[in-house]
């Protein structure tokens, strides 16, 4: 027999063990898909439950962020007295202002007023109120507290910029109680005006030498928050506001005069300006625009000035608003007219004292975007107006 022949029962061994050995590979894959399943599911378990916890938690943070933005107790108008120590960071006073009990989170507080980029922040004693929202809060923190405490008042009266002197007539009436009417008289009472001149003789100036003023300090109401106390009368909150514009111009009053400008024309045209730009370049280059019209002798022709004239408030201006009669009617009037228009803001000054420089004498806002476009012919600026405005 030949060595090399297999004996049957070693070839049936051998076929047996290879027939062991591919059932041992096929259960191992098994046994891998098997384990495959159950780590694909432990897996989606967890990233479900990851999930849910990320969901859990960014709603958390939402309504904790949501919640922090608005008024700690929209009812409660309880002033409260609190103290910013010199060199207090955003953090520091969000932190004071918690203990206080005046907002809901400090910290909500700190990246609000970062994110809205508010700085300048005054040390000092302020009165504040849970009903306060945080915006309000920061306004009020950049114009400044007292150096010492005070009186807690019996509330507040802000006053927006660009208010004209009815319309701050109007929010005094409705927070105090007091008359309307009685506060519009005393602006244009003219023994009160005489008073105030000669106490603020480098403010009211001017002003005084100025004639077919609708309210004689009308744009001398300077917006920002004032305190209210009850036996507190009308003049002495007119005199607070006349104070705090005399205070906010005091830097100016110097390079008004080396500019050969009046305290009048300025606070005329920053009141234009208030209503008709919103950024500061935007701004800047309007007020050279009437500047430019004015050194020509040429009109303003500002909206603004028909609106107060007719003493509406409304969106858009007809041919036939042009035309109405009245000093403040700078369509058919040279120059600056009687006086201011409303209340303007120190940026809206700072904008009249610190023009650009460009030769444009004519503006348009597309009226969608806000966005302010300039030229320096009447056809340029048609071509504008048609394009982002009639269009």
């Amino acid at each position: 027999m030949s060595e090399n022949k297999q004996h049957p029962d070693e070839k049936r061994r051998r076929q047996k063990n290879a027939t062991d050995s591919t059932d041992v590979v096929s259960k191992r894959k098994d046994l891998r898909k098997k384990e495959d399943k159950i780590v694909g599911k432990i897996i989606l378990v967890i990233a479900l439950t990851l999930l849910i916890i990320g969901c859990v938690f960014g709603f958390t943070v939402y309504r904790y962020i949501d919640s922090g933005l608005k008024p700690l107790d929209p009812e409660n108008e309880q002033l409260v007295s609190i103290e910013i120590p010199s060199g207090s960071s955003n953090k520091q006073i969000g932190e004071i202002l918690e203990q206080d009990h005046i907002i809901k989170s400090g910290i909500v507080f700190n990246y609000y007023t970062k994110f809205k980029n508010m700085t300048g922040f005054q040390a000092g004693f302020y009165q504040l109120a849970p009903n306060m929202t945080l915006d309000e809060i920061g306004k009020q923190l950049q114009e400044g507290g007292t150096s010492e405490p005070t009186e807690v008042a019996d509330g507040k009266i802000t006053i927006p910029e660009g208010y004209d002197a009815e319309q701050i007539a109007e929010r005094v009436a409705k927070i105090t109680g007091k008359d309307k009417q009685e506060f519009l008289d005393l602006l244009k009472n003219e023994a009160f005006f005489t008073e105030l001149t000669q106490k603020y003789p480098d403010l009211l100036e001017s002003a005084a030498k100025a004639e077919n003023t609708k309210y004689r300090l009308e744009g001398y109401l300077f917006p920002a928050t004032y305190d209210y106390y009850k036996d507190m009368s009308l003049k002495d909150l007119i005199i607070q506001m006349v104070n705090k514009t005399n205070t906010v111009l005091q830097p100016y009053f110097s390079t008004i005069k080396q500019q050969n400008h009046t305290v009048q024309e300025i606070m005329t045209l920053a009141s234009l300006i208030e209503k008709e730009g919103v950024s500061e370049s935007d701004r800047k280059n309007i007020a050279r625009v009437f500047f430019n019209r004015i050194d020509i002798g040429m009109p303003l022709q500002s909206d603004i000035s028909i609106l107060y004239a007719l003493g509406e408030h409304k969106e858009f201006v007809s041919y036939e608003d042009t035309a109405v009669d009245s000093p403040y009617n700078l369509y058919t009037n040279k120059g600056y007219g009687p006086g201011p228009f409303n209340s303007p803001s120190e940026a809206a000054i700072q904008a009249v004292i610190e023009p650009a420089e460009n030769d444009y004498y004519y503006f348009v806002a597309d009226i969608s975007t806000g966005e302010v476009y300039f030229a320096k012919t009447y056809e340029e600026h048609m071509e504008l107006v048609q394009k982002y405005v009639n269009n």
